[in-house]
């Protein structure tokens, strides 16, 4: 079976390993203060042209956006987002496990926009009920979403325009970010999302790292304690060193980059084979996400060799499904999945 259900099926790219197999027997202090998590910190500044940025790692991407977002709120507020945004569909109610809602907005393609946001967040405070009501207390975005679509540079500047009026920090989820900033319909630099969000987090687990998020803080308000609350949610991890390690490898060079434009030229072979085929598709991605629309037949014919992902039902003959590339995808799988489409 060639897996295509999600890009987080391998463990790391062997860089990685080597790196954590020629660093087993050193001694260095624990809880992310060792010298490779400092390196690791240089590297991500530098990227982000942000050398007063707080760099924290953390495991995974639920206990990364449940520790940001609790961090942030006070207790009578939530968090604005799309309704198909991470938090809202994929997390298991951990947000408002933390006792924080989420105040979801429909999205187009999984975005949501400035307009929108400004919307609810004067809606609230003009209806002469505001204090009975939960506070919006800052914005959510996946970027890339979790349709595998893009918010362009000038829809990240709208958003931060209204966060900054409306005074709410604007938290991205970057578990895909390299697979987006990869694509060629991408506008944005990771200096970009240092200007435009008070807080955000680079994806190491979808990206070619074992394990791994990297939190980077530009807001000087919302750094204050973040440690404490890393351990409070159970992130603070005595071996920090493991996770310094994964991104000092992914961004000592490049590697991080080079791997993510692999998974996306993989993902826009697919996407035009599917095109070619006249398959239409649910979302236009031109990131690692593709979601052809195939009738039941189709699914069955291509399920025998591929495991992919049920997304929706289209209609009552066809389905939304998930084809999801990643860094480890190789080419001779791709072609394989090619032909196969040609005889559908």
């Amino acid at each position: 079976m060639i897996r295509f259900e999600c890009d987080y099926a391998e463990g790391a790219h062997p860089l990685i390993l080597q790196k954590l197999c020629d660093t087993n027997m050193e001694q260095t202090p624990g809880y992310g203060v060792d010298i490779h998590c400092e390196t690791a910190r240089k590297h991500i500044r530098d990227a982000c042209l942000s050398p007063d940025a707080d760099i924290h790692f953390l495991v995974g991407g639920t206990q990364t956006n449940a520790t940001v977002i609790s961090s942030i709120l006070r207790p009578h507020q939530g968090v604005i987002c799309a309704s198909t945004g991470h938090i809202n569909v994929h997390e298991s109610g951990a947000i408002e496990a933390s006792g924080h809602k989420v105040l979801s907005l429909p999205g187009e393609d999984g975005k949501i926009t400035a307009q929108q946001i400004e919307d609810l967040i004067l809606g609230h405070f003009h209806d002469e009920n505001f204090e009975h009501m939960v506070q919006p207390g800052m914005v959510y975005l996946s970027w890339p979403t979790e349709n595998g679509t893009i918010y362009s540079k000038n829809e990240l500047l709208a958003i931060n325009s209204v966060c900054r009026r409306c005074r709410i920090p604007l938290y991205i989820d970057g578990a895909r970010m390299g697979y987006g900033l990869m694509s060629d319909s991408c506008d944005l630099t990771l200096p970009d999302f240092a200007t435009l969000a008070d807080i955000f987090y680079i994806g190491g687990t979808k990206v070619g790292a074992m394990f791994g998020e990297a939190v980077v803080i530009t807001d000087p308000d919302l750094k204050t304690d973040f440690r404490y609350l890393i351990k409070q949610n159970g992130g603070m991890l005595a071996k920090g060193r493991l996770l310094g390690i994964q991104f000092e490898t992914l961004f000592e060079d490049g590697l991080y980059c080079r791997i993510a434009r692999h998974a996306v030229t993989q993902a826009m072979r697919i996407r035009q084979a599917f095109q070619h085929k006249g398959i239409p598709l649910l979302y236009d991605s031109y990131t690692n996400q593709q979601y052809p629309i195939l009738n039941q037949i189709q699914i069955d014919q291509l399920s025998r060799r591929y495991s992919f992902c049920f997304w929706e039902r289209v209609d009552e003959k066809r389905s939304a499904v998930r084809f999801c590339t990643s860094w480890a995808t190789s080419e001779t799988d791709v072609d394989q999945l090619l032909s196969d489409i040609g005889h559908l």
